[in-house]
């Protein structure tokens, strides 16, 4: 049993999961504020700058991943391939936080960034400090079913819907009045990215089929979205006082 839900196959612990997701993600406060275009100028430059941080970090959280997997291809190659789209395949300037920075520098240009494009204008919130701490702390202890679990429906299974949301929020008419904002990069992983990440971490979930995999998968995969939910709950809470 999990939470009173008698676990049978893998299809159920992705159902449990979406049930997460709609209220911590898509009901909570920070979607449905930036998609009824309630937020400031200021709120959402603040939110930017948060973001670029939780981004160029994420790499080192797949690295992480890596580190805990099996010795065996077919679990870290996925992740590999996760990492290397965060590296633009090699492309000089594709990179995600080359990206990002298109998307970063229309919502303010005024956004002053070092050599690295870092922004120097806000230190990292401990908001995304800790999500980011969190994920590589896990990975330390994992193990090889445990990590895949966690970027898998921890992180991938929703990650294309909820950056494909914060895309269609800030192109919202109010956000976009002085200039339009460059959504692609919560496009590109919203249409092709995530959902294609999935699928790789779910061939390799859907092969356990014991009872006591399933909780431990969908335990793993709270822990972590969880963990996800509460920087956006925070960073909302922080925007709410600028």
């Amino acid at each position: 049993m999990s939470n009173g839900i008698l676990l049978e196959n893998y299809q159920q612990v992705e159902q449990e999961m979406d049930r997460l997701v709609q209220e911590a993600f898509f009901q909570a406060d920070f979607l449905q504020t930036l998609v009824n275009g309630d937020y400031t100028e200021a709120q959402l430059r603040y939110f930017t700058i948060q973001y670029s941080y939780y981004s160029r970090h994420f790499p080192r959280v797949l690295g992480a991943a890596i580190s805990a997997m099996a010795p065996i291809d077919t679990w870290w190659v996925p992740l590999a391939e996760n990492l290397w789209d965060e590296a633009g395949k090699g492309i000089p300037g594709k990179a995600h936080e080359k990206l990002y920075l298109t998307f970063m520098l229309t919502v303010d240009p005024s956004i002053k960034t070092d050599e690295h494009g870092i922004p120097r204008d806000e230190p990292i919130s401990p908001a995304v400090e800790t999500a980011i701490q969190t994920f590589i702390d896990f990975f330390r202890m994992a193990s090889p079913l445990e990590a895949m679990a966690a970027v898998g429906l921890g992180s991938e299974l929703f990650a294309g819907d909820v950056m494909g949301q914060i895309g269609k929020g800030f192109k919202h008419p109010n956000y976009n009045r002085k200039r339009e904002i460059n959504v692609l990069f919560w496009d590109v992983h919203a249409d092709e990215h995530e959902p294609h990440h999935y699928q790789l971490c779910k061939d390799i979930l859907e092969q356990f089929t014991e009872p006591q995999d399933l909780r431990t998968m969908l335990d793993v995969g709270r822990r972590i979205a969880e963990s996800e939910a509460l920087m956006y709950q925070h960073l909302h809470e922080e925007m709410m006082k600028r």
